[in-house]
């Protein structure tokens, strides 16, 4: 899993960009999916990384602060779909 992790990390924020992506020039329903999927790959590393904290201290204080970012974002947008 460790050897893996930054390539399903990066898989996970492309997979967010291109929801966000598509919620711009695309419908609201068609950027759902991309988004739910990218944001659980990131889960996935979030979890690991936090399970082992004292390795990955660093990596996890960015993750915080980029993921706390993504859900306003994503809750901005949702509010402008209204």
């Amino acid at each position: 899993m460790k050897k893996y992790l930054r390539e399903i990390e990066l898989a996970g924020m492309i997979m967010v960009i291109i929801g966000v992506a598509c919620s711009f020039f695309a419908s609201y329903t068609v950027a759902v999916w991309p988004c739910a999927v990218g944001l659980f790959l990131w889960l996935i590393t979030f979890l690991y990384r936090a399970f082992n904290w004292k390795e990955y201290e660093r990596e996890n204080k960015q993750n915080i602060i980029i993921l706390v970012i993504a859900i306003f974002f994503l809750l901005f947008q949702m509010m402008r779909r209204i």
